[in-house]
């Protein structure tokens, strides 16, 4: 990574209190951003920022993407405190382990809510910044669930795949300026998403699936991130084998049919 490229922008990260997201804030306070972390849970947040190298530079602010109601007053008081936001990463989110047939509608709507409406009420919030500033950059997290459904995920990988609609949109209508997306699909990467994730009545699933566990070390996932963001790449998938069901999918549907729906869902 280029760290250079990130020193002393402004970077506004979401879902920053674990996993991709705590790693990524600690790798930008390595190249010497200044960070906005954001998560539900603030305890976690201080917990971070007292860590890192440069922890006077940042700021935890605390964002619910299930209510997003505040999100431009915040916005405003963070422009106030940093002059400016020069990245959005919408990292925040939820995932779910239950089947289509036994996740109710309120467990739908709740993952939409969170992983769709939240994440673009994020970016709403900041472009007005970023249109005053001819500039501005945003990092979507998706999913390789936003490629193709997957046993245990039909509310997730639907609000994966709406994300790249929405964003695909945006960044033809500002082109005018200068705003940079890059969406990102995570295969599967060693963090606690499977823990995190919601069953079909919204209780916590509280395992760590076998497909976390041996996933890719979230260090290597992160550095692969922020490699796509200084290079400016519109999509970028991150992963080991399991990336090649998205090149399956596509040039070999078939095979996809056959092979895939077999593979163990955690």
């Amino acid at each position: 990574m280029n760290s250079s490229y990130f020193h002393q922008k402004v970077v506004w990260i979401t879902g920053a209190s674990s996993g991709i997201g705590e790693e990524l804030a600690r790798q930008l306070d390595r190249a010497g951003a200044q960070l906005i972390l954001s998560a539900r849970n603030v305890e976690k947040l201080n917990e971070l920022k007292e860590s890192l190298k440069h922890k006077e530079q940042h700021l935890v602010v605390q964002v619910d993407l299930a209510e997003t109601s505040n999100i431009g007053l915040l916005t405003q008081q963070i422009v106030s405190h940093f002059g400016r936001i020069d990245v959005l990463i919408n990292n925040g989110g939820i995932s779910q382990r239950a089947t289509a047939f036994d996740t109710s509608m309120e467990v739908n709507r709740q993952i939409m809510e969170v992983n769709f409406f939240g994440n673009i009420a994020m970016t709403k919030a900041v472009l007005p910044i970023f249109r005053k500033q001819k500039s501005g950059q945003i990092l979507v997290i998706s999913s390789i669930a936003g490629k193709f459904g997957f046993h245990l995920r039909s509310a997730y990988s639907a609000s994966k795949h709406a994300l790249f609609g929405y964003y695909e949109s945006l960044v033809m209508e500002e082109s005018d300026y200068n705003l940079k997306v890059t969406v990102a699909c995570p295969g599967k990467i060693n963090t606690p998403i499977s823990t995190n994730a919601v069953t079909g009545e919204g209780k916590a699933h509280g395992q760590m699936d076998h497909n976390q566990a041996t996933g890719m070390p979230v260090d290597v996932c992160v550095q692969q991130l922020l490699n796509a963001l200084v290079k400016n790449k519109h999509e970028v998938l991150i992963g080991n084998k399991e990336l090649m069901a998205v090149h399956l999918k596509r040039f070999f549907p078939r095979i996809f049919w056959k092979i895939i729906p077999k593979q163990s869902a955690t």
